[in-house]
């Protein structure tokens, strides 16, 4: 039988060079998130299928690698359905996850508690560029935290770890999940339809506003509340879209309006007067009323990182102050930002990132042969280098040395040792 070398579909191998990337920005990410007070932990792949499938993770759950009962949990003759063979799954997420750990864990953890995850996960999605089935997820969440602190602190330490990656003039999007249903209420939506509406408006930057006009319509929704919704996305002279929204929504929006629209005006004004551009990439922080996000669990604010680099979003998060109580009696507040690690990756190695040189890379080049006292007196040269702070690389020395040297170049040493057997 011939076994196959390629990878599963949707998953990859990794090449030295594009691990030495990866090995770098999770460094800096541990590095720059700690400087912010968030501590790393780590859960399992697995998670409870029934965790996995609570209605929280929008279209997610229906991309779960689903894992089958074993022994004798495994009865084919009783099983009424697919889903009664199956007990685990592989969390499509982190957050999820986080919150299990943090509901059986709350004693031993500190209140606020900031959490720093890095992992992978697993969906069965269609492969594209930058999206894969197994993928990286690189979260920080504050768990505990009610006030809009939180939503500032996410922003600042991931657009602080962005301007380190060398990332510039990134726009990062926000909007508040109440205040997309007091715009769906306001403008006269059906209470039932607000799900179909958000996911029509989530097109809005693929159809434009005449196709999600196009398609409300077509969803058998009133023209004069699809008119009155259209008014809150387009801009007036000398107003900005917050300020609109402001407007509409301070005669019958409710409390809750206006209560989310303080909130995003605090975040951006908070988050722009401590804006470093030097260190954080000169971002763009901007309110945008289309953003909808898939998750179900979103309670309050939400954002997206948008660069130009990437067709698509290459990160986002927001405000979950549900999700714990559902894994224990206690509500806790929420919130975390999640930036598309492979995204990123893919973005570095288009632009021929290098990762920056820490000290020297020797490469030593054994002559066949070399035995005894005088191998000995190689390896505790090299070992001396390694102390003094050099990468060592020692090999034996090909025939075609021109080309092994050229390789080890691309690699990154410069330079190089012979070491020859005594005649």
């Amino acid at each position: 039988m011939t076994l196959t070398k390629t990878p599963v579909k949707g998953m990859k191998d990794i090449l030295p060079e594009e691990m030495a990337i990866r090995d770098y920005a999770i460094g800096l990410i541990k590095e720059t998130y700690k400087t912010f007070g968030f501590t790393p932990i780590e859960t399992p792949c697995m998670e409870h299928i029934g965790n996995l499938t609570s209605k929280q993770g929008g279209e997610n759950e229906s991309l779960i690698f689903k894992i089958m009962k074993r022994g004798e949990k495994l009865s084919l003759e009783q099983a009424a359905s697919p889903d009664d063979l199956v007990d685990n799954g592989l969390r499509y997420d982190l957050t999820v996850s986080l919150c299990r750990f943090y509901a059986n864990n709350l004693d031993k953890l500190p209140n606020p508690f900031k959490a720093l995850q890095i992992g992978s996960v697993w969906r069965a999605d269609r492969p594209q560029k930058g999206r894969f089935r197994q993928f990286t997820q690189c979260d920080i969440d504050i768990l505990g935290e009610s006030s809009m602190l939180a939503e500032i602190e996410l922003i600042t330490a991931t657009t602080t770890l962005l301007g380190k990656l060398g990332f510039q003039d990134f726009t990062l999007r926000l909007n508040h999940r109440q205040l997309l249903k007091a715009m769906a209420a306001y403008s006269g939506f059906p209470e039932d339809s607000s799900e179909k509406v958000f996911i029509i408006l989530d097109k809005m930057d693929k159809i434009g506003l005449e196709g999600v006009s196009g398609e409300l319509l077509a969803a058998g929704l009133p023209q004069t509340a699809v008119d009155a919704y259209l008014e809150f996305f387009q801009p007036r002279e000398g107003k900005s879209l917050l300020e609109v929204c402001s407007e509409k929504l301070a005669a019958k929006g409710g409390a809750g309006a206006m209560a989310a629209i303080g909130d995003l005006g605090m975040i951006m004004s908070c988050v722009e007067a401590t804006k470093d551009k030097e260190s954080q990439g000169n971002f763009n922080l901007v309110f945008d009323p289309t953003l909808v996000r898939g998750m179900g669990y979103y309670t309050g604010p939400i954002f997206e990182i948008a660069m130009k680099e990437f067709g698509s979003s290459v990160g986002g998060g927001g405000r979950y102050d549900q999700l714990v109580g559902n894994f224990t009696n206690l509500q806790v507040p929420a919130c975390g930002l999640s930036i598309g690690f492979e995204r990123i990756i893919s973005i570095l190695l288009d632009q021929g990132f290098s990762v920056p040189s820490t000290g020297k890379k020797i490469a030593f080049l054994a002559e066949k042969g070399l035995a005894g006292e005088e191998l000995c007196a190689m390896l505790l040269e090299a070992g001396r280098e390694r102390r003094a702070g050099s990468t060592v690389l020692v090999t034996a020395k090909n025939k075609n040395s021109k080309f092994q040297r050229e390789q080890l170049e691309k690699e990154g040493y410069s330079e190089f040792r012979n070491f020859h057997k005594k005649s």
